[in-house]
């Protein structure tokens, strides 16, 4: 059966859009077919970048929400991807919950991956324990270290958070910093991954040779973590 992608951390600012991002390209490049949902009502990440693959989806409407089963059900050999905007947790998980899609998830066979982002601030770290207080094995975890602030995480290293998400089998990954200028020409150009390491000569403002290089050495690392995973 499918495989569901929630790329969430509550936080605000942390990169979960450019994480959605990430996964959605990496599944391009891979030509692994997957189906994208996007909750964010103002500005939402896959609908502009990966319009072809996205759908939008009302975080507060189960209705809304329940097409993601749905879609996971109707469509096993997809990938479902869903990037969780800031601020949205508690209704996915009332929906969760009054629901039973988990113990419908298992009964269908379907694998639900959370994907954790986090920058190196103790919020994140604190919203990683309350997640894992509410939902403790009943999800895969992947925890994304995103280094917007800087490249340590020594307040979830010394914490214990990551020792408890760890025994309960999840994996860590490292995202590197794509230096801004670049993330915030491609933001500008509303390119995808893919246009942003490739000439575009219909642009007079356009990347430049060493900014295209810049994407593909960043995407490169962060293929190289994806790969480690069952993705």
């Amino acid at each position: 059966m499918s495989t569901l992608h929630l790329i969430g951390g509550e936080k605000g600012g942390v990169g979960k859009s450019v994480v959605a991002r990430l996964l959605a390209q990496y599944l391009i490049d891979h030509e692994l077919p997957f189906i994208g949902f996007d909750t964010d009502r103002s500005h939402g990440s896959l609908l502009r970048f990966y319009s072809d693959y996205a759908s939008p989806t009302v975080i507060d409407d189960y209705q809304s929400l329940d097409a993601i089963i749905e879609a996971a059900t109707e469509h096993p050999e997809q990938r479902i991807l869903v990037d969780l905007a800031a601020q949205t947790h508690y209704p996915l998980a009332q929906w969760i919950a009054e629901s039973g899609v988990l113990e419908l998830a298992e009964e269908l066979g379907i694998t639900i991956n959370y994907w954790n982002v986090m920058d190196s601030g103790k919020d994140c770290v604190d919203l990683l324990d309350k997640l894992l207080d509410q939902f403790g094995p009943k999800l895969n975890y992947i925890l994304v270290q995103n280094q917007l602030r800087d490249d340590t995480f020594n307040i979830l290293e010394y914490s214990g958070v990551k020792d408890r998400a760890l025994d309960l089998n999840a994996k860590v990954i490292t995202l590197k910093r794509l230096h801004a200028p670049v993330m915030t020409k491609i933001d500008s150009h509303s390119y995808s991954f893919w246009a942003a390491k490739n000439k575009d000569a219909d642009s007079l403002n356009g990347l430049g040779l060493l900014e295209r290089q810049r994407v593909k050495i960043w995407l490169n690392h962060a293929y190289k973590e994806l790969d480690g995973l069952t993705v």
